[in-house]
């Protein structure tokens, strides 16, 4: 399975600092360590982290990426979205890839 997730704070917590400009890069950094550490496939974007992997392993990873933001904020907001192919691994390149074929597929055309 794959996921696509987008985990923020919002709010003031024990970590929050003061960020005129209302970023919350710090926040996303202690997400994304937490995802880096797993282990599981994984690319980061600006808007969304993706990762890959079983259901169970995939939504620990999840749970503790969003506890890891939890002290930034009084909430957070968490974003989800997942494609579900039993069966299937390595889509995280695999959908990239069949994706740039059917561009330059089409560019030739």
């Amino acid at each position: 399975m794959l996921v696509a997730f987008s985990v923020a704070p919002s709010g003031t917590g024990s970590l929050s600092a003061e960020n005129p400009d209302g970023s919350v890069h710090d926040a996303v950094a202690a997400a994304v360590a937490v995802v880096r550490s797993s282990g599981l496939a994984h690319r980061t974007t600006s808007m969304f982290t993706e990762i890959e992997g079983e259901w169970d392993e995939v939504f620990d990873v999840v749970r503790r990426a969003t506890e890891a933001v939890l002290p930034y904020g009084s909430r957070v907001s968490l974003v989800l979205k997942a494609d579900i192919r039993p069966g299937r691994t390595g889509e995280i390149d695999g959908k990239i890839e069949r994706l740039e074929r059917a561009i330059d597929d089409a560019a030739s055309e």
